[in-house]
């Protein structure tokens, strides 16, 4: 018999909550910020962005500014982890748009489904 817990309940298919969002066909633009309150260096970035650390040099995000569209945030690289929907405003800390810590990894437009 193995010593190890079941962790099976741990892992499942399920989702656990869904969100309406407009259609958007304009064009995208978010302002990534290394600092709290729009601080510091800023990145712009108007297309999806698989590995935020290899195309921008900045890993942790305190930040950002949606100026155009509706965007994804993964805190891991290649569209990977825990996701966070961000719509058209500003975000002065990481927290805002519900992030545990500042670290990004990639991030993606919400575009047509159709």
């Amino acid at each position: 018999m193995s010593d190890c817990a079941d962790l099976h309940p741990y892992f499942n298919d399920c989702i656990r909550s869904c969100r309406m969002i407009p259609v958007h066909r304009g064009s995208y633009k978010i302002r990534l910020y290394e600092r709290p309150d729009m601080a510091g260096q800023m990145q712009e970035v108007s297309d999806d962005c698989p590995n935020v650390q290899d195309r921008l040099r900045m890993s942790d995000i305190n930040s950002c500014n949606v100026v155009d569209g509706h965007w994804l945030l993964y805190d891991q690289p290649n569209y990977r982890g825990r996701t966070y929907y961000l719509r058209p405003g500003e975000y002065r800390r990481y927290s805002d748009w519900g992030g545990a810590s500042p670290r990004i990894g990639s991030l993606r437009r919400i575009t047509d489904f159709n």
